[in-house]
């Protein structure tokens, strides 16, 4: 009756027309009609779950964007939760606000009132919603409880499955925990996630956005399940545990493939685990959306498009260079040109590129990989990392004789990039002419567009920053406040600040000259090149990041 009526308000409210629900009644083969309406794009879910709401005289609500506290969803039990398909979300006085898969079911509401002693007010939500939520505040402790039991039993020699056949069955407990953990990373956006094993207990932390959060601590009873269960998903050897080792494995989360990167490492409480989670859209990352201002990205663009030269990239672990390098690589990635890459390890897979992974302990390292590389044609090579002299040399000479170069160096600042290969030993006479360009470069998290604040900066903030105050400084800039979109961090997403540094006439001579890298930096400077620091202040300026995390990433 009730879905009659709904069908009669959308109708009646002109959501949808006669014409659509007859279709969507003629095509729905058993399925609910409101279902297929929303599938034959009719009306949305939300469109659907607003108009119920207006119906019955119920409050709404986005649980996507609603702050659910923990002690308050746990005053129902998992087993509660799922047999009356209600979830508490908020409490309002005497007063229990509670999600409803239906929130007319007057049986249900009533048992709720009697076992949590609050009035109930249930609210609409859209399935999917709904189920997700529950998901997230439910499964967890279940699975937990499943895992300690699991393992309790086989210690008590009451399982009768082996310890391997529980690291393969996908119904295993141990199973469903390590999804969980790598599932939900995923959906926070993680970029890491970090079993750490600790005295007593073990605890698993994501890293967001380029910083840590602590998310669950798991009892040590079922340590070693979870850790072997990793270490069997990325084909590692689960008896060795007095060695690092790494791997990698694929799985699908939402539907949508993702790689992973595994690195143990023996440590006093137990092996610690390192997952990198490697998405595969981030290959197809535009040079335009890392962060580049118009006038760099033309610079920047202007030195890989010559058909020869290095281009270095700069920065910390963790700056985002191997994102930079695969933005160039898509732009230039065309039918008519050879790439080859040697990397360690290779992170994406890119179709049309030739990628090499190296492998020392057959001897194949960047500088062997480079020397083959000559005899295979290439026109485009790009070095992962430049780490000794002999790789260093091989790179600069297949720049110097018609290859477009590009690789990576662990250096502050792009002037000190110059020097540093110097230092290992290539003569500034090939640097200054197989160099091109350098980025330096570092990320920055962005400011979450729904909650961001305007303020009016003090000039002592200004100047403290490092913006000059001579009647150019902004009136009006924007920092973090926090909301549920972005999980109460203000920042959702990052944002890179480079610093690209041409390389001029003036700069060559101060190379053969064997000048210090503060020598190169202030021509560079005077040549208009922006600084880490100038180029993050100008995205606060714009509004996409606050000056905290400027200062946070620069010097």
């Amino acid at each position: 009756m009730l879905k009659r009526k709904i069908r009669e308000f959308l109708l009646d409210s002109g959501a949808i027309t006669e014409h659509q629900l007859n279709e969507a009644i003629e095509n729905s083969n058993g399925d609910e009609v409101e279902q297929k309406l929303v599938d034959l794009g009719y009306i949305s879910e939300t469109e659907i779950a607003k108009n119920l709401a207006k119906q019955l005289n119920l409050n709404y609500v986005d649980l996507g964007n609603h702050d659910i506290n923990p002690q308050i969803s746990s005053l129902l039990s998992s087993e509660q939760i799922y047999r009356y398909n209600a979830l508490p979300i908020d409490i309002d006085g005497d007063r229990l606000v509670v999600a409803m898969a239906d929130p007319t079911d007057v049986l249900a509401i009533d048992d709720l009132r009697v076992m949590v002693g609050y009035e109930i007010v249930p609210v609409v939500v859209t399935a999917d919603d709904f189920h997700n939520a529950v998901n997230k505040y439910c499964i967890s402790d279940d699975i937990v409880e499943e895992a300690i039991e699991s393992v309790s039993e086989d210690l008590s020699g009451k399982s009768t499955a082996s310890g391997l056949e529980a690291l393969d069955s996908e119904e295993a407990p141990i199973i469903k925990l390590v999804n969980m953990i790598i599932t939900e990373a995923v959906r926070d956006r993680a970029s890491d996630i970090f079993i750490e094993p600790q005295e007593k207990d073990v605890r698993v932390r994501y890293r967001i956005d380029g910083v840590i959060q602590e998310v669950m601590h798991s009892p040590k009873q079922i340590q070693t399940g979870i850790i072997s269960r990793v270490k069997v998903m990325a084909g590692l050897n689960i008896v060795e545990r007095r060695l690092p080792q790494d791997g990698r494995f694929g799985m699908l989360v939402d539907r949508k493939p993702i790689d992973f990167r595994v690195a143990t490492l023996p440590a006093i409480y137990g092996e610690h685990i390192v997952l990198r989670i490697l998405k595969k859209e981030s290959v197809s990352m535009k040079l335009d959306d890392l962060g580049f201002l118009p006038d760099d990205l033309e610079h920047f663009k202007e030195s890989f498009s010559k058909p020869y030269g290095a281009i270095l990239i700069t920065g910390p672990t963790g700056s985002g260079k191997t994102t930079t390098l695969y933005g160039v690589l898509n732009v230039i990635n065309t039918k008519e040109r050879n790439l080859l890459t040697v990397e360690d390890p290779v992170e994406y897979r890119l179709p049309g590129v030739n990628q090499i992974q190296v492998n020392t302990k057959i001897g194949l390292t960047f500088a062997r990989a480079l020397r083959s590389f000559l005899r295979h044609d290439p026109d485009v090579i790009m070095v992962g990392e430049i780490r000794d002299e002999e790789t260093a040399l091989i790179a600069i000479e297949s720049a110097l004789t018609g290859h477009l170069v590009l690789s990576t160096l662990h250096t502050n600042n792009a002037p000190s990039a110059l020097t540093r290969l110097i230092e290992m030993g290539v003569e500034p006479f090939l640097v200054t002419s197989a160099v091109d360009c350098i980025v330096a470069q570092r990320l920055t998290r962005r400011l979450c567009d729904r909650c961001r604040e305007e303020f009016k900066p003090t000039k002592e903030e200004l100047e403290e920053a490092g913006y000059r105050i001579d009647g150019t400084e902004p009136d009006i800039l924007y920092r973090s406040r926090g909301c549920k979109l972005c999980m109460h961090t203000g920042y959702q997403g990052r944002i890179g600040i480079y610093e690209i540094m041409m390389i001029s006439e003036s700069i060559e001579r101060l190379l053969i000259d064997r000048a210090t890298t503060e020598e190169v930096a202030k021509a560079a400077l005077a040549e208009g090149m922006k600084t880490l620091r100038q180029d993050g202040l100008e995205k606060v300026r714009m509004g996409l990041t606050s000056i905290e995390e400027v200062v946070r990433v620069t010097m």
